[in-house]
């Protein structure tokens, strides 16, 4: 008896903390979302399952909805082809100085995520090094700038979340044995044709993983759009704050992250069904 209740006991822990920081607020989220519209912070809300929040926020903003899957996206596509050549390079090409570039990869997370941010703030200031340049070379107006524009918005996304994309990718590639890509050649495939045909599969679960790391906090961020954009480059996450904090509409704010989080869903398991890897499948 004893020792068929020891699987249950080790269990217990990790099911404490899911029902603790997963279950209960998941509940909460979704009892918000379905508050009385017509409540408010002074007066009080009450579940009353008006299922009508959800079509009145999409309504209401669907322009920061879209813009966030949008950014995110192309984040997430700047960081898969950034990512890819780094974590190849540090799989094949590092030799000893592998551990210390992983350790740069790594690096940033050492400092704080709004810290990291600001200082994006500045290299790319309308007195910043980079407008200059772009300036000087004519690739950006006298009067141009890249602050406050959906070019900061995504340049910060895509350098905050680039080592979501590197460490699954590494992992991925650091497994594939090299005699596979030897025998490619051996086969007189090209260069190109052997990482199509060879390297490119195998590392696809790196693909997927680092893929939905980057996406999934990239689409509800609202640090790179409230510190490096303007009103007009505001995400979801930028509305939902405030909903929650300001404005105190917490039902269209619960409906809003509710959407998200189904929309996001939706959109993994559609991505993870098609990208057929065996791994995440």
């Amino acid at each position: 008896m004893r020792g068929r209740l020891t699987g249950y006991w080790l269990f217990a822990p990790a099911a404490l903390w899911l029902a603790l920081f997963f279950a209960i607020p998941l509940y909460s989220l979704l009892a918000t979302s379905l508050f009385d519209p017509d409540g408010s912070v002074l007066t009080g809300y009450e579940v009353t399952f008006a299922w009508s929040n959800f079509p009145d926020a999409i309504t209401e903003y669907w322009r920061p909805l879209v813009r966030s899957l949008v950014y995110a996206g192309i984040a997430t596509g700047f960081c898969l082809v950034l990512g890819y050549v780094l974590a190849y390079a540090i799989a094949f090409k590092a030799g000893r100085w592998k551990n210390f570039m992983l350790v740069l990869v790594v690096a940033p997370f050492f400092t704080s995520f709004l810290v990291r941010t600001l200082s994006w703030k500045l290299i790319l200031g309308d007195d910043g090094w980079i407008v200059d340049a772009l300036q000087t070379v004519h690739l950006l107006g006298d009067d141009g700038r890249l602050l406050a524009t959906p070019v900061a918005v995504v340049a910060g996304l895509t350098y905050n979340f680039l080592p979501f994309m590197v460490l699954p990718l590494y992992a991925a590639l650091e497994r594939l044995d090299p005699r596979l890509i030897e025998a490619a050649s051996d086969l007189y495939a090209s260069p190109a044709r052997a990482f199509w045909k060879v390297t490119w599969p195998l590392s696809r679960p790196g693909v997927v993983g680092g893929v939905l790391l980057t996406f999934i906090p990239a689409a509800g961020d609202f640090i790179n759009a409230e510190l490096l954009g303007s009103p007009n480059e505001r995400m979801v996450g930028n509305v939902i704050q405030n909903l929650f904090t300001t404005t105190g509409d917490y039902a269209a704010a619960g409906a809003l992250s509710v959407t998200l989080m189904l929309i996001i869903v939706a959109m993994v398991v559609a991505y993870a069904r098609t990208s057929s890897t065996e791994d995440l499948v």
